[in-house]
C-alpha cells in the first residue's frame, strides 16, 4: 500500500510539474507564431541588407524555481548541417519577464543588469538576424527562452554556441519557443 501511495505522490507531482511547464509561453509583438519574420529582423552582412534588430519578447508563467532565463535565436535549416546559432542571451535575471526591441546589441548594454551573450555562428556577440540564402525554402527561425535552475551559467566569455547550448539544456526547468519563417 505504501509503495502504491509513493507511486501515485510521484505521478500527480510530475503531471502538475508538466502542466506548468505547459504554461510557460513566449511571444513577440512582431512575430506571428509560425508566421514570416519581420524585416527589421533582417541581418546587415552575408548579402542582407536589414537593420539587425532583435525581436521584443515577453515570456510568463515560468515553473517555479526559475533562477534565471536565457534566450536563443536558432535557424536548423542552415546549410551547414548542424543549423545556424543567430543569439544567445543568458544569465538574464529571473524578476525579468521581456526584453525590448533591439536588446541584442553587440555590447549588450541594453539587456538587463548582469545577462551575458555568447558568440553567435556569425562570429560576434549579440543579435545576428535572418539571412538564409537566395533561392532556399523559407527557413525556420525558432526563438526558445530556457527557464534556469542556475542564476548564472558556468562557461567562459568565448564559449561556443554548442557549449552554451549543451550547459542550457543541463539547467533547465522548462523552454518556451516562438518559430518565424524567412526566405529570400
Amino acid at each position: 500500500m505504501k509503495l502504491v501511495s509513493l507511486a501515485l505522490g510521484a505521478a500527480l507531482l510530475g503531471q502538475a510539474w508538466a502542466a506548468s511547464a505547459a504554461d510557460f509561453s513566449v511571444s513577440s509583438p512582431t512575430i506571428q507564431p509560425g508566421g514570416r519574420l519581420n524585416d527589421i529582423h533582417v541581418f546587415n552582412g552575408f548579402g542582407c541588407t536589414g537593420p539587425n534588430i532583435s525581436p521584443a519578447l515577453a515570456w510568463k508563467n515560468a515553473p517555479q524555481g526559475t533562477r534565471s532565463f536565457a534566450v536563443t535565436v536558432y535557424d536548423p535549416d542552415a546549410p551547414t548541417g548542424s543549423g545556424w546559432w543567430h543569439w544567445l542571451a543568458y544569465d538574464i535575471p529571473a524578476s525579468v519577464q521581456q526584453l525590448a526591441q533591439g536588446a541584442g546589441t553587440a555590447d549588450g548594454s541594453k539587456l538587463p543588469a548582469g545577462s551575458q551573450q555568447g558568440r553567435t555562428d556569425y562570429g560576434s556577440k549579440g543579435f545576428g538576424g535572418a539571412c538564409p540564402p537566395v533561392g532556399d525554402k523559407p527557413h525556420r527561425y525558432i526563438i526558445t527562452v530556457y527557464a534556469l535552475k542556475v542564476d548564472k551559467l558556468e562557461v567562459p566569455a568565448d564559449a561556443t554556441a554548442a557549449l552554451i547550448g549543451f550547459t542550457l539544456n543541463a539547467n533547465r526547468l522548462g523552454t518556451a519557443t516562438l518559430q518565424g519563417l524567412y526566405g529570400r
